[in-house]
Parts: C-alpha cells; structure tokens; sequence
C-alpha cells in the first residue's frame, strides 16, 4: 500500500482571488490537509483558516514558475495529491503543477483549452455546436474575408481573460484595423492583436450552465439566464441579475443536452465548468459562447444552491478526493440559510458511482447584485421573506432569493433591479484586463 493510501490526501489550492471557502472547508471535513496559496492583496480576506493546514501568499505578479518552485519547496515534506484552481487565472498554473509532479488531473493542453477562447470555438464548432463565425486577429487576408462575409456590428475580445473584462463592440472595418493597430502599441506581448479575437455579434438572451463532472460524465447541471447580457451590464451599468430557468422547459433541457455535448467533446473528466450560451433573437438556435473549468463567479454558485439544495463547491471537493457525492447536502457553511441551484436530474447509469446526485429540492432561485456608491450598502429596507442572502461586499448590493415559483423570483428581481438604481448603483468603466 502506498503512503499517499495510508496518510491524509494533501490537497493544494491556488485562488488569485477570493472564493472557494466551500471547497476547501469540505476538504478538511473529508480529512485532507488543505494548503493555499494566494495573492497578497488578498491575504487577510475572510479564509476559512480553521480548516486549512498553511496558506502562503506570494506576491500580486507572481508568474508559474514561481508557483512551481514554491509548490516543490511543499512537496519536499508533503508532496501534494491533488492540485485545485479555486479561481480562472490559476487554472493553467495548476495544470502546470500536476504535469511537474506527475498528478493526475488536467494537463496543460487541456487547460489551455478551457482558457483560449480560440481553442475552445475551435473545438465546440468540430463537436457539431452553433458558434458565432470568428476569426483570430493574425492573419490580415482572413480577417478582411471574416468582414466582408459576416455584417458588423463585431465583438473583440481577448482570448484568455474572464467575463466582459477586455471585450469590445465594433461597428465597422475602420474600428477593427484601429484596434489592431493599438494593440500592436502594447508593451506586454500577450496584449497584442493575435491574442485578440474577431466575433460575430449575435444579438439574444445570454445563459449559463454551471456543472459538476465526474469520470466525463455531467452529474448536476443548473441552467439560469441572465436578466441583461454580462457585457451590457460591463459598458452600460445597471443591476447584473442571474435566475433559474423554467425546469423541465425546452429551454433548460436544449441547455443541458448541448452542455453534455461540449464537455464531452472538451475532454473533462472531472471538475467544475461554467458554460455560457446566446439565445439568438434572429433564429432561436443556442450559440456556445466560452466554457471555463471552474465555478462560476457573482455568486452563481449560492443561486443554484438556493434552488437546488446543492453546492457546487462541496460536491467539485467530495469528487477531487474521490468521495461519493453527498445527497444530503452535506453541512451548512454558514454563508447563508440553505442556498441552492436548479438541478439536472441525470438517470441512475450517468451518476457518480452508479447514484443520481439529484437536488434536495427544485425551487427557482436568483440574484440581483450592483457596485455600490456606499462603502457598506444597508440593504435592510429589502424585506421580503424570499431574500435568503445579503452579499456582505464592499461597494456592493446584493441579494439572493428563493421561491417555488419562478413568476415570484421574476417580479422580485425586477423590482429590486429597478430599486437599485435609485438606493445603491454606481458605474465605473469597464475593465480592459484583469486587475
């Protein structure tokens, strides 16, 4: 028997920003020793220091190899089992870490795919997935051809940031060679034009599927729509609002059979994903927009378990260390009152370990969430009995509610999204990369 079998799995997490205190809590539960590495600027935020063994902070640009040094200096007294990103910008550097060590989990290859916008249309439109026509900003003759064949408006984007950070629209050919030739300007390498994309712009509803995979298989699935699209909310301001899809509606389940497809086709045998999909107002088809390996951020993760009873971080951590999934729900973190996400019922063949992991409920759920003027927004004239939680955030409002009904959650979220405006919102330029 080896001694990684007779001894606590050691589990090492990366989080350049602050979440993931579900999974690690769930971790140690499990009996692992849990260490963490961060960011100093995010050092003496609210981790769950009870349940970790060492958290260590390098600093704010710190590169990989850094982070492999440091993660072989560990090793050198606990070598670790299992290497976890908590957050998007660490998904690489992990899989680096597991290819120096020899551990199982994502390699590089992969982990480029679930990071390079490029990579990933490339392979969602081979899988057989509506994309939106594209073209890398690269080759100057595929690019004039991408204009004259698909009709502006245009999206660029960066090819490996997060959410609406660094997104662009476009309305002519002019605007695109402007923004090439600024890009070419950049002094940082990895912001010039071929790390850019060229999109078509599809306009529609925006969705997203957040999951929990195990040996490839989806074994939850919540499918929600957000109330504007994220790159409105980035460039125009306002309330950002996710809810619950209608279950068991056309809707959820095209969402969820197209979901399956694409983390078939990507490879991922176990994790979390976060997948976004437009609804096209023009033909009604689903357009796959990106994918990432991990949970989704604005508090997705507490919606679905608003309406499910699941959460995503306990049960992303029971799989990592090879447990079964926990069908009770497992212990309250204490964040909020028994938050939870519409959840994917998958048949007894395509559960983990021949079990269904099915939610302990299936209520609707959703959030409105807006930057803030004030430093700690009083959210306390909200009192409606569906509100189970208050974001606690700095220059941030925030609530997340819970019904039987979906009209209920639907005229909750209008309504405080309009409120909002008046008691709380604050606008600031969108970012052109991440800070």
């Amino acid at each position: 028997m080896s001694a990684s079998e007779t001894r606590p799995l050691n589990v090492l997490c990366l989080a350049t920003y602050f979440k993931g205190g579900d999974f690690i809590r769930e971790c140690k539960r499990l009996g692992c020793n849990v260490i963490l590495i961060t960011k100093e600027k995010i050092l003496n935020e609210d981790w769950p220091r009870d349940s970790l063994d060492d958290l260590i902070a390098v600093p704010n640009d710190a590169g990989p190899a850094l982070l492999i040094d440091l993660a072989a200096f560990i090793a050198a007294k606990a070598k670790p089992d299992r290497v976890v990103a908590l957050e998007e910008f660490d998904v690489m550097t992990a899989a680096l870490i597991r290819e120096h060590f020899c551990l199982p989990g994502m390699n590089s290859s992969m982990a480029k795919t679930f990071r390079d916008k490029l990579a990933m249309a490339v392979r969602a439109k081979v899988a057989g997935l509506d994309v939106p026509e594209f073209v890398p900003l690269i080759n100057l003759d595929d690019i004039r051809k991408f204009m004259e064949r698909v009709p502006p408006p245009w999206i660029i984007k960066p090819r490996s940031d997060v959410s609406a950070i660094g997104i662009r629209k476009v309305g002519g050919p002019e605007e695109v060679w402007r923004a090439i030739d600024e890009f070419k300007e950049r002094e940082n390498l990895r912001e010039r034009a071929s790390y850019y994309l060229l999109a078509q712009f599809i306009a529609g509803e925006v969705f997203h599927v957040d999951s929990i995979v195990n040996d490839g298989r989806v074994v939850f699935a919540g499918a929600n729509r957000y109330g504007r699209p994220p790159l409105e909310v980035a460039h125009q301001g306002g309330a950002y609002i996710s809810r619950t899809v209608a279950h068991r509606s056309e809707d959820e389940k095209t969402l969820f059979a197209i979901n399956r497809q694409l983390i078939k086709a990507l490879g991922l045998e176990r994790g979390a994903t976060h997948a976004e999909f437009i609804k096209s107002d023009a033909d009604g088809r689903f357009y796959f927009l990106e994918i990432a390996a991990r949970v989704g951020g604005a508090y997705i993760a507490d919606v679905l378990e608003a309406a499910s009873g699941l959460n995503l971080w306990r049960e992303w951590a029971r799989i990592e260390v090879g447990q079964k999934p926990d069908r009770r729900g497992g212990p309250s973190s204490g964040r909020q009152e028994q938050l939870a996400g519409a959840g994917e019922k998958l048949d007894r063949e395509e559960g983990l370990g021949g079990n269904r992991l099915k939610p302990l409920r299936n209520d609707y759920g959703g959030i409105v969430l807006s930057l803030a003027k004030q430093e700690v927004p009083d959210t306390s004239a909200y009192d409606d009995p569906e509100i189970v939680y208050r974001v606690k955030k700095h220059h941030h409002a925030g609530l997340i509610v819970r019904s039987r009904k979906l009209e209920r959650v639907e005229q909750l979220l209008n309504d405080y999204s309009r409120r909002f405006m008046n008691d709380f919102s604050a606008i600031l330029p969108p970012l052109e990369k991440a800070e």
